[in-house]
């Protein structure tokens, strides 16, 4: 059992520099990076190009304590400024794609960032409201081809002396933008003590090979891959491959094949989606014999799941089972080789963690905040149960105030949120706790169980309490609906709008011979209506009579983070949603669907 003591044993006094001139030092031939072209770096490339960045932004001016906005997508530049500016004691931070000028200027403004990294013309014009409100920031830009701004090939071929700026574990080491959901995001920094120890706890509880393989896909905004994409690697030593387009990520995954992945749940229920359309396609005597390796692993799974261990039969058949039919199954996703798999960000349908758990995969489910560096909780390989987050990490502490939010303490909890003047105000209370904003309960097994956001629970007009996403969790698990969101507050009953999936409804329609695949077609589709009914009444069927929806619309488009419906990090936009679709929910109560 893992305990605070080996964590705090194995971070030790490192910090980020720190590790990244261990590496360059001592496996400086290793492979570090490889970007989407192919290129990969060793850890002595990059060091010496992150030295090299360090000291062209010094000479730009940024200093200790400034802050350094970053607007690019995941390409090897981004890893080499945000580290440069750590190396300096400044604070980078990683603005998400998906923002609207509006946004970018109101982050950009709080900040009060010395100095702006952009990718090119594109973000330079999305960026324009922003700068134009901050005439003293340094502008550099990887792409410049009018030569109106610093350019980052300049300042790394600039011969100036390397800054050496020894940082201290508490010292800040990064800051994000949280997105937002019920209301202004707010600017979380980090310290080198809290991404480490997130790292440190990521190999201990889970262990995977030496400089393990992964695959970063995620933008650098989230936390969850600002900890496995940068931080993570630099403690392992490890070998990052960058897929900056998602729809390559099977085929980058396939190539790599990564001793470790974390995929949100939207990503595991495609891949669910993909495996069982495979299946179906199975002549008998091969899908008699997945069947049956299935049922294998699925009992072993519910074993496992108590910390007993396996009956000596039953581990023999699913030794066979594993080599000759599920370990190729999971090739075909490229994880054959992933000894740490996880999940979080938002529910994930228990049916998809057991689905997988059938194929000999045990997705370990976490929650946290990026208050909490990303997993305060996590499900352990030896202690699970699907619709639970587990336990709190070692060395965290999990309670329940009084009305149910989940608070925390511990050395995951961050340093504060920046405030207008600089300034970085702790939001914990006298003794160290967080509160959350999330309610939760515990299991008799004493498994932590996340019911909601606080200021999402849903009163119906009858007084009953409901969580919508786990409604929304149980609805979502259709391959057909990418999204749900449930209406019900001071309503008599329970409504929901459904967003299609842009890539299963097609091949649905496809395969049922529709003459179109257009989301606005098929959303009047009376087939898929049909479909989509039966999902409504199998998830209802899991619900309390309270928690039924009994009314639902099929919308005509795809929400996205562009389009206003979703965060960055893809959660959903409640507010907005019940604005913007208000004329369609107050009909789903007078005409139903």
């Amino acid at each position: 059992m893992v305990t605070e003591e080996d964590v705090r044993a194995a971070v030790g006094a490192h910090t980020v520099p720190g590790l990244l001139r261990r590496n360059a030092d001592a496996y400086g031939d290793l492979p570090a990076l490889t970007g989407a072209d192919g290129r990969t770096w060793t850890w002595r490339e990059l060091y010496d190009q992150v030295l090299s960045m360090a000291s062209g932004l010094r000479a730009l001016g940024l200093r200790r304590g400034d802050r350094m906005l970053i607007g690019m997508s995941s390409r090897p530049e981004h890893w080499v400024v945000d580290l440069a500016a750590v190396e300096l004691g400044a604070i980078p931070c990683t603005t998400y794609a998906t923002l609207s000028p509006e946004q970018i200027r109101q982050v950009a403004v709080h900040s009060a960032a010395a100095v702006v990294v952009l990718e090119g013309p594109a973000e330079l014009a999305r960026w324009a409201l922003a700068l134009a409100e901050m005439p003293a920031v340094k502008v550099v830009v990887i792409e410049d081809p009018d030569g109106r701004h610093t350019r980052y090939a300049d300042l790394l071929a600039a011969a100036h002396e390397t800054p050496v700026a020894e940082a201290g574990q508490d010292d800040p080491v990064a800051m994000i933008y949280t997105s937002g959901t019920t209301g202004d995001p707010k600017g979380v920094v980090l310290s080198h003590r809290n991404v480490l120890y997130q790292c440190a706890l990521q190999e201990l509880v889970q262990p995977v090979p030496a400089h393990p393989r992964s695959v970063a896909y995620l933008p650098l905004a989230h936390i969850a891959e600002r900890v496995l994409g940068i931080y993570l690697p630099i403690y392992t030593a490890g070998h990052v491959t960058i897929c900056a387009d998602p729809t390559q990520l099977l085929a980058t995954l396939s190539k790599v094949r990564p001793q470790g992945f974390f995929g949100v749940p939207r990503i595991w229920e495609k891949f669910a989606a993909g495996i069982q359309h495979m299946l179906s396609g199975l002549d008998d005597d091969r899908r008699a014999a997945v069947g049956h390796a299935r049922e294998l692993a699925a009992e072993a799974y519910r074993i496992h799941a108590t910390g007993d261990p396996l009956p000596d039969d039953l581990a023999t058949a699913l030794e066979r089972a594993d080599r000759t039919v599920l370990r190729p199954m999971r090739e075909r996703i490229g994880l054959a080789e992933a000894a740490r798999l996880g999940s979080g960000a938002a529910p994930i349908p228990a049916q998809v963690l057991e689905f997988f758990g059938s194929l000999g995969m045990t997705i370990m489910e976490v929650w946290g905040l990026s208050e909490t560096t990303g997993a305060a909780t996590s499900t352990f390989p030896d202690n699970y149960q699907a619709g639970t987050v587990g336990l709190p990490m070692p060395g965290m502490e999990v309670r329940l105030a009084p009305d149910g939010e989940i608070q925390v303490r511990g050395p995951l909890v961050f340093l504060g949120y920046l405030q207008p003047d600089g300034r970085i105000q702790a939001d914990m209370d006298a003794d160290g706790w967080l509160s959350t904003g999330d309610i939760g309960r515990f299991d008799e097994r004493g498994l932590l169980q996340i019911i909601d956001r606080k200021k999402e629970m849903i009163i119906t007009s009858s007084g009953k309490n409901i969580a919508p996403s786990a409604v929304e969790s149980l609805l979502r698990a259709h391959p057909l609906i990418s999204y749900a969101m449930v209406v019900g507050d001071r309503r008599p009953y329970l409504t929901a709008l459904l967003a299609l999936d842009e890539e299963a409804a097609p091949a649905w329609a496809a395969a049922h011979g529709l003459a179109t695949v257009d989301l606005k077609e098929l959303a009047a589709e009376p087939r898929l209506h049909e479909e989509l009914a039966a999902a409504v009444q199998r998830a209802n069927k899991a619900l309390s009579r309270p928690e039924q929806v009994k009314a639902f619309r099929v919308l005509d488009h795809a929400w996205r983070p562009d389009g206003g419906e979703l965060t960055p990090s893809l959660k959903l936009r409640r507010r907005v949603i019940q604005q913007r679709y208000a004329d369609v929910i107050e009909k789903l109560y007078t005409e139903g669907s």
